[in-house]
This record gives C-alpha cells, sequence and structure tokens, in this order.
C-alpha cells in the first residue's frame, strides 16, 4: 500500500520517515520529496508498505503524531487524477491586432 505523509518538517529524512513506519511493519520504500532546484524538503512524502493491514496500523497510529517537531498528516495514497491536454503551443497569450479598448475615448485603437 502507498502512504502519503504530509506535514513533514523540512528536517525529515528517508531513513527517519522509514524508521518512524518500520515500528509498524516492513517498509519496502521512505521518500521525502524535495525541491528540484534547491533539494530541500517540499514538506511531504511517501512510504510504500507491502502488507495492507500493517500500513493501515501505520495510518491509524502515526496520523497526527509528532515526527520531528510537527503532527504529520498520514493517509492512503491517492492516484494523481490525469488532466487533460488543452492542445499544444504556448497556451493563451493576447492574440495580436488591434482591438476596441471600450469606453476609454481613445478612437486611435
Amino acid at each position: 500500500m502507498d502512504i502519503y505523509v504530509g506535514n513533514l518538517a523540512y528536517a525529515t529524512t528517508d531513513e527517519g520517515l522509514k524508521a518512524a513506519f518500520a515500528a509498524y511493519g516492513e517498509v519496502t520504500s521512505a521518500r521525502v520529496v524535495a525541491d528540484r532546484m534547491t533539494g530541500r524538503s517540499k514538506g511531504f512524502g511517501f512510504v510504500e508498505m507491502p502488507d495492507r493491514a500493517q500500513a493501515q496500523a501505520a495510518i491509524d497510529a502515526l496520523n497526527g503524531q509528532p515526527l520531528d517537531g510537527r503532527p504529520i498528516r498520514v493517509n492512503e495514497s491517492q492516484p494523481k487524477p490525469r488532466q487533460e491536454r488543452r492542445g499544444g503551443g504556448y497556451g493563451g497569450g493576447f492574440g495580436g491586432g488591434r482591438r476596441d479598448r471600450g469606453d476609454r475615448g481613445d478612437t486611435r485603437w
């Protein structure tokens, strides 16, 4: 089962996250998500536990409990919703050309 862990302290490491969950069963992986540019924690992470019962026990026990000084939010990870592609190229924009400027009174436009 994949578990989402939120409200992590910036000091929390992968190893610290794994240790907190290992008390409730086998942990396949534990990862604190970090910003690509700065390497600093984004304040959330994911833990994978192969046994569903152990994972649920960890969720129930750890949700709201402090880890590295902050109460963590723990729940089953939900799949990221798919976003529809909106076609290609450059996104919105102003479209160019001249257009009426409404009630400005400026007729040069």
